[in-house]
């Protein structure tokens, strides 16, 4: 009997209309050709928005209803998180994502963790994931870290820096041992992990790259680097690759490996 592929949620981006151009959702196409790559169908979701008049309940009754047909949610790279909405100030190098998506993706991502549902967050979806299970983050990493090495370099979209690797963990399954190069792109960071979280992979500067749930009960996991991106490797996929082979584990009743 042929195993059937787990669907996976993809969230996307949003821009607001414009002048004489309408408001529209897009998505980078290596988000779900990675994801069909590694064995999963990919389900592109807009950031869907409160009818006038109706109460966040029922958007989030909507989210239940959505979320019982997939097995598991990617949460993409793109813009800031708005720091006020998490307790903090306002720094002049955030580059806030639309209000719209914004919303969104933290109602799903609190649907998401509430339902133990399993959940890949790239770029600013694993800060989001950070931030949600009540951790903190580096606004600027040039003045918050003044010793860290570059992350973002805007003349080079294929810069990358080193990775080290914590053993035991998802991403030393992708990468094992040797030298090992990813793509870098971002100026925030996470600092205080959420709960039940654990680093598995720094840049050699200490700047955490990817982290990932400590309990063998619920797979949730995110990286830094963008592993989708044209300025990944060929090994890259592996990410993809666990997340699918993880989902496909839980849905045989058995454990996230450790």
């Amino acid at each position: 009997m042929v195993q059937s592929k787990p669907m996976i949620g993809v969230t996307s981006d949003f821009r607001g209309a414009r002048r004489d151009v309408p408001a529209f959702a897009f998505l980078s196409a290596g988000y779900f050709d990675s994801v069909a790559r590694a064995g999963g169908i990919p389900v592109v979701l807009p950031p869907l928005k409160e009818i006038i008049g109706e109460r966040e309940h029922d958007l989030r009754a909507d989210v239940h209803q959505l979320l019982d047909h997939l097995d598991g949610i990617i949460f993409i790279g793109g813009p800031d998180l708005d720091p006020r909405r998490d307790g903090f100030m306002l720094h002049s190098s955030v580059r806030l994502m639309e209000p719209r998506r914004e919303d969104f993706d933290r109602l799903l991502m609190s649907v998401v963790i509430e339902r133990r549902m399993p959940v890949f967050g790239i770029g600013v979806g694993m800060q989001l994931l950070n931030v949600a299970l009540g951790g903190t983050l580096f606004l600027n990493i040039p003045e918050d870290l003044p010793d860290a090495l570059r992350h973002r370099d805007p003349q080079d979209v294929h810069h990358r820096h080193a990775l080290v690797v914590e053993r035991g963990t998802i991403m030393d399954r992708v990468y094992g041992e040797g030298e090992i190069r990813v793509n870098s792109m971002h100026h925030m960071a996470v600092d205080d992990l959420g709960e039940g979280l654990r680093v598995s992979a720094r840049c050699p500067d200490g700047v955490v790259e990817a982290i990932e749930y400590e309990g063998p009960d619920w797979l949730a996991m995110g990286t830094q680097f963008h592993p989708e991106a044209d300025s990944a490797t060929a090994v890259d996929i592996g990410v993809f690759e666990q997340f699918i082979d993880g989902i496909l584990t839980l849905k045989r009743g058995l454990r996230v490996a450790a």
